[in-house]
């Protein structure tokens, strides 16, 4: 397998992000949307991960090179981002990645976190055909949801202060009365961020759960 930084047009402009790729041919692609800390580490490892498990793997940077490493700094980041821009990038990723001869012609999955699981519900609702699987941590959207039509799954914790229980079940009936049938888990106890390893948030058994999950619901 291999993994590097690509450069990808967007309206005319360059735009950067993390493409792994595995030996095989004809892999599933998905798409990795992160969180407001930028494209950091461990979005790319997890692009590594994701290969080694057999799947063709993309994360576009929507921050173009920025990273916080606190919150302060991600709320000055995402404050001061350019949010046309943001949605250019997520949905000129969607585009990039089904160029690649290493990706089967199958609808995509998208795995967001946070800040990239809104953007994740706003690409499967503008993209339903292109769609096939989205994987939610612990963010929420509030979009249309009755032009979805991908299987939704999402890993939350029931005493997320950035995203509150009742918004959680709110979504989740939003989306029942669109007809669909997401699954949403619930972590109890657990913070926001709880699957991110470079977090202090993380809990490692917590995350190796979702991670299970995921895989599961990928590739089914």
């Amino acid at each position: 397998m291999s993994g590097k930084k690509i450069i990808f047009d967007v309206d005319g402009q360059p735009a950067s992000g993390y493409l792994a790729t595995p030996n095989q041919p004809n892999a599933l692609g998905v798409i990795v949307l992160h969180a407001w800390w930028g494209l950091n580490s461990f979005f790319v490892d997890l692009c590594d991960r994701l290969v080694s498990e057999g799947f063709v793997a993309f994360a576009p940077d929507l921050y173009d090179g920025k990273i916080a490493k606190t919150v302060p700094e991600a709320k000055q980041m995402m404050s001061e981002s350019n949010s046309e821009r943001k949605e250019a990038i997520a949905k000129a990723a969607i585009e990039f990645l089904r160029s690649r001869p290493e990706v089967k012609q199958e609808p995509f999955s998208l795995i967001g976190f946070s800040m990239g699981a809104a953007w994740a519900l706003e690409l499967a609702s503008e993209f339903p055909l292109e769609i096939g699987k989205v994987v939610l941590f612990y963010g929420v959207n509030a979009v249309d949801f009755a032009k979805i039509k991908a299987e939704i799954t999402g890993h939350f914790s029931d005493v997320d202060e950035l995203e509150p229980l009742d918004g959680i079940q709110a979504m989740e009936s939003d989306m029942r009365a669109a007809g669909l049938n997401p699954t949403f888990h619930m972590y109890p106890k657990k913070s926001h961020w709880f699957f991110e390893a470079d977090r202090p948030e993380y809990d490692p058994e917590a995350a190796e759960l979702a991670w299970t999950r995921t895989l599961e619901f990928l590739r089914r």
